[in-house]
């Protein structure tokens, strides 16, 4: 069990986790506690920093982003300000769903939702490459989504 956590805390990460929609009243019954005690702890967790945010998940295919890519950046200097630099751009991103620092071949991963291959051949020719110390990108079309934006294991 993770520091600062009892059995009930992990319940409700858990539960939240499953369905960010249920309400504090059916989650008091689902970890045995009263209402009150489960409002506290659920906003103790969001407190301290265990719960970030509660949000609906909305299908990509839905809204015209049903191609994902992930493309692994290189860039031309490794230094904090060029890092800097690129976060920065990356943030303003609207269709960048993820940006990972990584270590080995790459610098960057992204991961980025779009509507087809031609959507993502404008954003490419038009912001990726345009990104700051842009040396190299690597593109990979995801064939199938086999498991996307798992809950966490606790």
């Amino acid at each position: 069990m993770p520091d600062g956590l009892d059995r009930i805390d992990v319940k409700i990460l858990r539960l939240l986790q499953e369905d960010g929609r249920i309400g504090n009243a059916e989650l008091a019954k689902r970890v045995n506690t009263s209402p009150a005690t489960c409002h506290r702890r659920t906003q103790r967790l969001f407190d301290e920093g265990y719960l970030r945010g509660v949000r609906g998940v909305v299908a990509p295919d839905k809204v015209g982003r049903g191609s994902l890519v992930l493309v692994g950046v290189v860039l031309d200097r490794s230094t904090p300000e060029s890092f800097s630099a690129f976060e920065a751009a990356a943030l303003a991103m609207p269709t960048l769903l993820d940006c990972h620092l990584v270590a080995g071949d790459f610098d960057y991963f992204l991961k980025i939702r779009v509507s087809d291959m031609a959507d993502f051949n404008r954003m490419h020719s038009e912001i990726l490459i345009a990104l700051p110390g842009v040396r190299q990108t690597r593109t990979f079309f995801v064939m199938k989504e086999v498991i996307d934006n798992a809950p966490l294991s606790l």
